[in-house]
């Protein structure tokens, strides 16, 4: 490549949020503030889409966005908190826990091709140093290693530091890290997740040598927050308090207006009604006082959390203005999956011991809630009033699920100068990001053979020439007819913990499982019904079983195990299922890495330090 293409090459900046809600950034219809993502979204060429759609869980989605192809070949069929609890999925191909070998990592394709990588944040697709980030590519990285922890790297005094805390909490406590393949001891003293990612990103951004800055550069930064435990400044959670006083149903009919008011719904959409199931949060009006003033703070502590991530995003952008490369960075900020809706005091089996262990080593006092040392979530109907018009949240392959905000800054040089930013509804897949930058940076992605193994093909398509076509648009793109992303014909498939979908067109089979739904698949018109309320599986009896016959293809295809009912029911955190051989688990090592006075004696000389 000439000197004169490599410095014409792009950046890329690609920022993402853990479990953020469809309308939790203002651009959105939210009434947190997100000032940053909000004038990325309303630049001259900027596009927010409405119908950018994800796997409904974290690291399946992640593995997704670094490959372009499928979770369930590229090693993470299902978050391995799910896996290391069911024997069905243990062992199968492609749920191994990590980026395996039948895929390449755009970062890997990117170094090659003369970028210099970074990250900063959660990674989430692999413990074992042989699977960290610098192992697939980065060329600088500091990686938050589980799929969640504190996000003040608290953890408490325990009476039993050899075997506490138990299966639930071992993976969602400690905020384990490696830097550049080392994993990091201690982290600051003043370590808050979302400021000390934005801070790394930006050390290694500022001391890049002369000739790394003569490079163009790929920087991942991938937030965990807002994910549980819900944790936030009290500086920042103060701005939002007693605005969540008056419950979820009315949070939600006020997002669904101002989507609405946005462009970003149909005015006469016709919502998902809310869903909860026994032992779940009920209904607003039969709380305590106590309790709804408790659910109001989480809240405030989550809308806390967004806002700080975005005033972080601030940080970077600023720095690549001063700097002179924010023109030439495409940026693009997305979440992982749709809002995060478990009620785990209601898990069975498991949900007793986790409030106990709460109540144990917590303080979830009303004052307290958001700071370090207590431990909440904010439960399936705050969850619902980020996810509405659309059906349930993470872990269904629901539109609540699997349909996130994306925002979209192009290079200016393939961005209109003038005018605001652009709506689309165009349908697309995170999957279609690997084929998109590679194209915007000039590089092939090999096909399926690289470094003399078998790998899985590109199942995404590039945005390029859409972008481009998007660049002459003066006005709202109202009709995805005009451009389009994917043809009627592309065929998409979601799998997450037995709940199934697939899309072709406008037309869309769901699978929810029960209790929150009938565990039989549903037919819809997408696009007239996005809540997903009326099923057509009867009416459309032909395309129904067309429809069934796309499934069974995609499933035999990727590797996909089975939906809800096909195998043994699964409950994170359940003993009596997960792994019981320490050495085959490495999530049960998070506690005990790098620390060799709590490693018990038969695991001394596995745990890696």
């Amino acid at each position: 490549m000439s000197p004169a293409d490599q410095e014409a090459r792009p950046n890329f900046l690609v920022i993402v949020a853990d479990d953020l809600g469809f309308s939790d950034c203002g651009c959105f219809g939210s009434e947190i503030q997100t000032p940053n993502i909000d004038a990325l979204a309303s630049q001259a060429g900027s596009l927010r889409f409405t119908q950018f759609h994800v796997a409904a869980a974290c690291s399946p989605t992640r593995s997704m966005l670094m490959t372009g192809t499928d979770h369930h070949i590229a090693g993470l069929g299902q978050l391995h908190e799910f896996t290391r609890s069911s024997p069905a999925h243990r062992g199968q191909p492609g749920h191994e826990g990590y980026l395996n070998s039948r895929v390449v990592a755009l970062p890997e394709l990117l170094q090659e091709g003369g970028y210099f990588t970074m990250m900063s944040g959660k990674w989430h697709l692999g413990l074992k140093k042989e699977h960290h980030p610098i192992k697939r590519g980065f060329t600088k990285s500091f990686a938050l290693l589980p799929g969640c922890a504190n996000h003040y790297a608290y953890e408490p005094d325990y009476e039993d530091p050899a075997n506490e805390p138990g299966k639930f909490f071992e993976t969602a406590t400690r905020a384990l890290h490696s830097e550049d393949g080392n994993y990091v001891n201690k982290l600051p003293d003043d370590w808050y997740s979302s400021d000390g990612y934005a801070s790394k990103l930006l050390s290694y951004l500022s001391e890049r040598t002369e000739e790394e800055k003569n490079q163009p550069f790929f920087a991942y930064l991938p937030f965990s927050a807002p994910h549980w435990p819900l944790q936030a400044p009290a500086e920042t959670v103060a701005k939002y308090k007693g605005m969540y006083k008056d419950g979820p149903a009315e949070l939600r009919l006020r997002r669904l207006a101002q989507l609405k008011k946005l462009g970003l719904v149909p005015n006469d959409v016709k919502p998902h009604p809310f869903v909860s199931v026994d032992g779940e949060v009920p209904e607003w009006s039969s709380l305590t006082d106590d309790t709804r003033e408790k659910s109001a703070r989480a809240m405030e502590v989550y809308a806390g959390m967004v806002d700080r991530m975005d005033w972080n995003i601030g940080r970077v952008i600023e720095y690549l203005k001063q700097t002179g490369e924010y023109d030439n960075t495409f940026i693009l900020f997305m979440s992982d999956n749709g809002a995060e809706g478990a009620s785990y005091e209601a898990l069975p089996l498991v949900g007793k011991s986790v409030m106990d262990h709460i109540a144990k080593y917590y303080d979830n006092s009303l004052d307290n809630i958001g700071r370090g040392n207590s431990f909440v979530w904010y439960g399936n109907r705050w969850a619902q009033a980020a996810t509405a018009p659309s059906r349930l949240y993470k872990m269904f392959s629901t539109e609540g699920g699997c349909r996130v905000p994306l925002v979209v800054k192009p290079p200016q040089t393939s961005a209109r100068s003038a005018g605001d930013g652009i709506i689309t509804d165009a349908f697309c897949t995170v999957m279609d990001l690997v084929p998109t930058i590679l194209d915007l940076a000039g590089l092939q992605h090999p096909g399926t053979s690289y470094k003399g193994r078998e790998i899985a093909p590109l199942r995404g398509a590039s945005w390029k020439d859409y972008l481009a076509a998007l660049s002459q648009q003066e006005t709202v793109v109202k009709d995805a007819s005009r451009h389009v992303i994917h043809g009627e014909d592309y065929v998409a498939g979601f799998e997450i913990a037995g709940s199934g979908a697939l899309r072709r067109g406008d037309w869309k089979i769901t699978f929810v499982p029960a209790p929150r739904g009938p565990q039989k698949w549903e037919l819809f018109n997408i696009k007239e019904d996005p809540g997903e309320t009326t099923d057509l599986s009867e009416k459309e009896a032909k395309l129904m079983k067309e429809m069934l016959g796309l499934w069974g293809e995609y499933k035999k295809e990727v590797g996909v195990v089975g939906l809800a009912g096909e195998y043994q029911r699964v409950i994170q955190g359940n003993t009596e299922t997960s792994l019981k051989d320490e050495f085959d688990d490495p999530y049960a090592w998070i506690k005990y890495i790098g620390r060799p006075e709590r490693t018990p004696k038969h695991l001394a000389g596995s745990i890696p330090s």
